[in-house]
């Protein structure tokens, strides 16, 4: 893991739930970046694994309406240009939301294809309630499969 990569997640972790709100926002953002190692290195260092759940989603879910608000308000290009995402990765997920409408929210908590469906999804003006009742229910259900799966080793 790269020094700086570290570092910020070292930070984070010393704040709790608040950095865990934090990782999880960037991570559910354009910016790659890994909630799962907070939450993990959080629960492990002692912390409760509900409000764990409850942050990490919040701020997941508000780092996928960033996207949505992005790809509402900016141009194409700009999207390619500015937030790395692949022409092939935003081509298809905005093939599969004209097919399937807001309901590809619910793979928004993929990485990197996450980014591609939030911003699709802004870009082509779906419903912003529908999009964000299927971010979330995405978001929410990873972080209840990881949640369990730490639950599994204490």
């Amino acid at each position: 893991m790269p020094l700086f990569v570290l570092s910020v997640t070292t930070f984070l972790a010393q704040y709790g739930y608040a950095g865990m709100g934090v990782a999880a926002f960037l991570a559910g953002s354009f910016i790659p970046f890994s909630s799962e190692v907070i939450m993990t290195s959080l629960y492990v260092g002692g912390l409760e694994l509900e409000p764990l759940i409850v942050a990490a989603t919040v701020g997941n879910v508000l780092g996928g309406v960033f996207n949505y608000g992005v790809g509402r308000l900016c141009n194409e290009g700009w999207v390619y240009r500015l937030f790395r995402i692949k022409e092939d990765k935003l081509e298809r997920s905005k093939r599969q939301i004209r097919r399937y409408g807001a309901w590809v929210g619910l793979l928004s908590w993929i990485p990197v294809l996450g980014s591609a469906v939030t911003l699709a999804l802004g870009i082509l003006r779906v419903n912003v309630l529908k999009s964000f009742f299927t971010i979330t229910l995405g978001k929410l259900l990873r972080y209840l499969a990881l949640g369990y799966i730490l639950s599994l080793t204490s």
